[in-house]
């Protein structure tokens, strides 16, 4: 099994249940797949701990578990878990490794060893099927609880639905663990809000556990009243090489209360950050097709760079190592859910 780099269980190894993320290691000593059987077939899949400082997906897995103890689930339940290795020292990723949420099926990154595990672990739940799937997450900035989807299909927006109203599509980055799940069945992402957080534990689990009652999916789409769907347009990453910080030597200052722009419609002219100088060129802006946006949604302004248009960014973060890994913000815009619908229905037609 060694090649496969991961490990497989049809039960709740020992020691899971208790275990703190950073002692996962202790218990599983590299990723795995750990079937639990219930009343219903087939099973939703939960993913968590793709990344090692989001421990939300665990805690949730373990009060679940801890409440069915000595019950039977109501459906079966497959745990994917990520990166123990990088949950060991409470990081993203380590510096020698992938981001686990980029490497999936489809990813811009193949050719690792880790993109191949997840090649074979998207196989296995392939061949086993899947009801539904879930990747849990934390996030480091000010954010509301939210869930994303990478397709507008029926199912994908009702189970979206069940999490709450606040609903984020997006079709890049790819190489995440949702886009390719959605090949095997209805798949969110969840954004649980900060680590540790108890109301985020509690949300994540209760929708757990929701999705395990359900015979099926409703066969019509979700009310567009019901939530509000916004559009992730561009991804916000700093050019690598520069500092960022909030500190005013930083070639990218950061103020300290950046994230309160979270999930705000700005308006253009709004400022992002502060260079160290003029003309530094120190952000670029990303679409879902992979151009190079920069200069559609964000301009120079001395050494500020503000919005071009208004926008709503999400995932503003103080966080420099997060910044460094991963990126910036994401820049949103609201989205008419009832013409998406409305289109999606006569090209259905």
């Amino acid at each position: 099994m060694d090649h496969l780099l991961f490990d497989e269980y049809a039960e709740v190894p020992d020691g899971f249940l208790a275990s703190a993320p950073e002692d996962l290691h202790r218990h599983l000593p590299r990723p795995a797949i750990i079937r639990l059987p219930g009343r219903r077939q087939p099973a939703v899949a939960v993913v968590l701990m793709l990344h090692g400082n989001e421990p939300v997906g665990l805690q949730a897995v373990q009060r679940l578990l801890h409440q069915y103890a000595g019950r039977e689930l109501p459906r079966a339940l497959t745990l994917v878990v990520g990166n123990v290795h990088a949950a060991a020292l409470g990081q993203r990723h380590l510096d020698d490794q992938p981001d686990f949420n980029r490497i999936w099926p489809g990813t811009e990154q193949p050719g690792s060893p880790e993109s191949y595990m997840f090649e074979q672990i998207i196989g296995r739940l392939r061949a086993d099927g899947l009801f539904a799937a879930i990747d849990l997450h934390n996030n480091t900035g000010r954010n509301p609880h939210y869930a994303c989807v990478n397709f507008l299909d029926d199912g994908f927006l009702n189970l979206a639905g069940l999490f709450g109203r606040t609903v984020v599509y997006f079709t890049r980055p790819r190489g995440v663990a949702s886009m390719a799940l959605a090949a095997l069945a209805p798949a969110v992402t969840l954004e649980c809000g900060h680590p540790n957080d108890e109301a985020g534990i509690r949300h994540a689990m209760e929708f757990i556990d929701g999705v395990l009652h359900l015979s099926q999916f409703p066969d019509h789409p979700p009310d567009p009243r019901s939530m509000n769907v916004f559009h992730t347009v561009a991804q916000v990453r700093v050019r690598p090489g520069l500092r960022v910080g909030t500190e005013a030597e930083a070639d990218v200052v950061l103020e300290p209360d950046l994230d309160r722009m979270n999930f705000r419609i700005l308006p253009a002219g709004a400022r992002l950050i502060r260079q160290a100088r003029s003309g530094m060129a120190s952000l670029v802006a990303t679409s879902e097709d992979g151009r190079d946006v920069t200069a559609l949604y964000l301009e120079e302004d001395g050494p500020d760079v503000r919005l071009r248009r208004p926008m709503m960014p999400s995932m503003l973060t103080l966080d420099t190592r997060v910044i460094a890994q991963d990126c910036l913000c994401y820049l949103m815009e609201p989205m008419d859910l009832a013409r998406e619908l409305e289109i999606g229905s006569r090209a259905h037609g």
